[in-house]
């Protein structure tokens, strides 16, 4: 089957940095699923595997995790999904990516696709939504409640990416927080306020400057999706006592985050990592596939939107690695999407 792999890792300025290949067409056994893929997206994890893939790789290095296609074929123990189901997921990152005609993925992590978005609109949505949901109402435990949230706030830094778009969507629409969000340029920061952001800061500022200029004086919670070093202190003086905050940004070895500043107001400090449950099979790693289709639900009821804001064309080397360096120019707003023919 036709795929877009890679076999050496090269800068993405290079031609060669994803190549148009031909692998096995795989078959679903156990609780796997055969996905017809229709549409895929790109995210961050997939510039960061390919520039760490390795060189002169035998076998392409398939990358993709971000799906929306409908089941071929089943494996033996699957109980959730038949041939001709429509569905949308993320998947496993320890396993080949989506970018291929056909794709194998664990049921457990598969969601029915939103029956109101189409393919390319779906495959915007699962790993930031597993991301942003993960993070908010599991990781830092916030109710989806907004009555019990009803003089709470969160600060959302990096309001306009994929992650953000969708995050400020389920901690206003779903929770009832006050949302505060982090955008630099006038595009963004508009963007930041159609997903619902009753306030955008900027983050090329003192953000406890920014702070006052709206007249906030502490939140409660701290969803961190850029550079985690550089926020670090203004976190700290930010969040209220008794806050959380949480993290998804690796910190670098050049830049050593002093944890100490939390501990004068007792904040519990959290990471998310949307693949944790599939690359150690956790127990509860069905729980991914639930909240998939629990936000499908929300997606058909228009609660949610989706955040697709550009499309690349069919899914091949040439047009999925002008889709890789959009995301590496820092300039990405929402998600960018292909299709698969």
């Amino acid at each position: 089957m036709k795929a877009v792999g890679v076999h050496n890792s090269l800068p993405v300025a290079d031609p060669n940095a994803l190549e148009d290949v031909e692998i096995p067409t795989p078959t679903a056994s156990g609780r796997q699923l055969l996905v017809r893929v229709r549409a895929v997206s790109v995210n961050p994890v997939d510039t960061k595997i390919r520039m760490t893939a390795g060189s002169r790789l035998d076998f392409p290095r398939v990358l993709g995790w971000d799906c929306a296609g409908v089941v071929e074929s089943v494996g033996e123990q699957c109980t959730e999904f038949k041939a001709g189901d429509e569905v949308y997921y993320a998947g496993d990152v320890t396993q080949p990516g989506c970018n291929s005609e056909l794709h194998l993925v664990d049921e457990r992590l598969v969601g029915k696709k939103p029956a109101s978005l189409s393919f390319e609109d779906a495959a915007a949505m699962p790993l930031t939504t597993i991301t942003a949901w993960e993070a908010m109402f599991e990781r830092m435990a916030i109710a989806k409640n907004p009555k019990a949230n009803k003089e709470r706030s969160i600060l959302i830094i990096g309001g306009a990416g994929g992650v953000g778009s969708i995050a400020i969507q389920l901690a206003k629409k779903v929770a009832g927080l006050k949302v505060y969000a982090t955008a630099s340029r006038p595009e963004s920061e508009q963007w930041c306020r159609e997903m619902g952001a009753d306030e955008v800061l900027n983050h090329k500022e003192e953000l406890e400057d920014e702070c006052k200029r709206v007249g906030i004086e502490g939140v409660d919670y701290i969803l961190c999706l850029v550079g985690t070093a550089q926020y670090w202190r203004s976190m700290a003086d930010i969040i209220r006592p008794q806050g959380k905050l949480c993290l998804i940004v690796d910190t670098e070895a050049n830049q050593p985050v002093n944890i100490n500043l939390f501990k004068p107001k007792s904040v519990a400090i959290t990471w998310e990592f949307m693949f944790t449950r599939a690359r150690f099979q956790t127990a509860d790693m069905a729980q991914q596939g639930v909240l998939l289709s629990d936000a499908a639900a929300l997606f058909d009821k228009g609660k949610l939107q989706h955040t697709r804001t550009e499309h690349f064309g069919n899914l091949e080397a040439t047009n999925l690695l002008k889709a890789h360096a959009k995301l590496e120019s820092g300039s990405m707003i929402g998600k960018l999407v292909l299709s698969v023919a």
